[in-house]
């Protein structure tokens, strides 16, 4: 090899998914253009906004070769559907990696390079990380989803948030290609980053969560679903259990990836109560977080002894 040569760097398609974002996006994409020691694409989704964003992104596109935005295809309504959107239409052939980007954080300028230090080893297929929160006031939090994973966690909860979500271009082939099969269902999952996350590991891809935070994560008040820390957070997340949203999640998510486990059965799982009290068995393999693994293991029980109700 001639020493004065240049190293290829691995080649990483970004997938970031718009929407009113001006007030953020130009220092996240500021962030995404320092990353050291890898190549980027960035590949940009922008749902129809009223702020600008889309005038300002074909300006940053036009003075950046390495930044593609997608045709507008209409309105998406989530940033779930912008994000398939992206996996389907972007073609990967000419990348090693593909990592989703949020339009609001700051990525570390190294969140990339570590990212594939860990999937280059061969061992793991997708990596994410625990975040840094941050609020307008100055506050500051880490916020650690690096807990040990268990049998059945994919099916109840993401790997973290999605923007540290980083994957071999296999395992994003496999998924795209599942994700198109599916299509039409899939278009009713409202996390993407938890449905990538399951396909994954039923899929038998193996995931690393990096303990090490890779990135600020901006918390304001257009979050689609931000940090669950305080009262608020953790009351507006019971709702989502308790108002059904989070259960017809696992069911969707569990057809789609057609869960092997023994609480699942495509014609009664978490319908009836006495699903509800077999999963209640099965809560410890179920999340990551042992208060979680708990309060899962209370609410369906509680719910299959019919004192409290679940619609």
């Amino acid at each position: 090899m001639d020493p004065t040569m240049p190293i290829a760097q691995p080649k990483i398609a970004i997938l970031l998914a718009a929407y009113n974002g001006m007030a953020w996006i130009e220092e996240q994409l500021a962030s995404i253009q320092a990353q050291i020691d890898v190549s980027v694409t960035l590949f940009i989704s922008i749902d129809p906004s009223v702020d600008g964003t889309e005038t300002w992104c074909a300006s940053y596109a036009a003075a950046h070769p390495n930044t593609v935005i997608l045709a507008p295809t209409g309105r998406f309504g989530g940033a779930a559907r912008n994000f398939f959107r992206l996996l389907r239409d972007v073609d990967f052939s000419m990348y090693e990696y593909v990592a989703f980007s949020d339009q609001d954080d700051i990525w570390n300028h190294d969140k990339l390079s570590r990212a594939v230090g860990v999937l280059a080893s061969g061992v793991y297929d997708g990596y994410s990380s625990n975040v840094t929160a941050f609020w307008p006031d100055g506050r500051r939090m880490l916020i650690n989803k690096a807990q040990p994973q268990v049998k059945w966690d994919h099916l109840f909860e993401a790997a973290g948030p999605g923007s540290t979500y980083v994957m071999t271009k296999q395992l994003v082939t496999d998924f795209k290609n599942s994700l198109i099969a599916n299509w039409l269902m899939a278009q009713d999952v409202s996390l993407h980053d938890w449905y990538c996350y399951a396909f994954a590991r039923s899929s038998g891809y193996e995931w690393f969560i990096d303990p090490v935070p890779g990135l600020d994560y901006r918390q304001h008040a257009n979050n689609q679903l931000g940090v669950n820390a305080g009262i608020r957070s953790g009351a507006s997340r019971l709702k989502k259990v308790f108002n059904g949203w989070w259960f017809d999640q696992i069911r969707l998510i569990s057809s789609l990836t057609e869960a092997d486990a023994p609480w699942w059965n495509e014609s009664y799982a978490l319908k009836t109560r006495s699903s509800m009290i077999e999963l209640a068995w099965y809560s410890p393999q179920c999340r990551r977080r042992k208060a979680e693994k708990i309060l899962l293991g209370a609410i369906c029980l509680l719910h299959g002894l019919s004192i409290i109700r679940l619609r």
